[in-house]
């Protein structure tokens, strides 16, 4: 597949949500879109992105779902969206700005659809967002709407520190989280 990378910068993708009504036990949050994502139209969609393998190698999902599959997540009780919404070549161009605006659209987003757990993909990114910078991976003290509130490693194939099994232990000890925890 040939994809125009170029026309797809800033453009945004429509966030993956359970119907109203319906559980979300977690929405996952990344930093904004790729261009690759924004020219499919799928989140996490660049190859090398471990977000789909960690998925379900956690436990999260029963296969591996491909980007495309996208819209299966709802009926696992899972969403997706992003802190800042416009899609850029790499998450640095995101500015400042971007990420405490982005920060109060998740509040609010989280306000509406009441997940379980909202997961921020990228700790320097939530760190920045929410103004937390010592936060770490794993739960946080604080809570995002009715969500508890937990940050992931950024799964981009550009973050070598974190390799799939590690990447995927942090997503198990989530997944574990959320199945022991009583519903709000």
């Amino acid at each position: 597949m040939k994809l125009d990378l170029t026309a797809a910068r800033d453009r945004t993708i429509p966030d993956v949500l359970p119907a109203a009504g319906q559980p979300l036990d977690v929405l996952f949050c990344g930093i904004n879109p790729g261009l690759y994502s924004a020219a499919t139209g799928w989140h996490f969609a660049r190859p090398g992105n471990r977000f789909w393998p960690a998925l379900h190698l956690s436990g999260f999902t029963p296969r591996r779902l491909e980007p495309r599959e996208q819209g299966e997540l709802p009926g696992y009780g899972l969403g997706i969206t992003n802190i800042a919404p416009r899609a850029t070549a790499q998450a640095a161009e995101v500015t400042d700005a971007e990420l405490r605006d982005g920060a109060a659209v998740l509040r609010a987003l989280a306000e509406r659809h009441r997940p379980r757990f909202v997961a921020i993909a990228g700790v320097t990114a939530y760190r920045t967002a929410f103004g937390r910078p010592r936060a770490s991976v794993g739960p946080q003290d604080d809570l995002l709407g009715p969500a508890r509130l937990w940050i992931l490693p950024n799964p981009s194939g550009l973050n070598a520190h974190w390799t799939l099994p590690s990447l995927s232990a942090a997503f198990a000890d989530l997944r574990a989280e959320v199945r022991t925890a009583t519903a709000p």
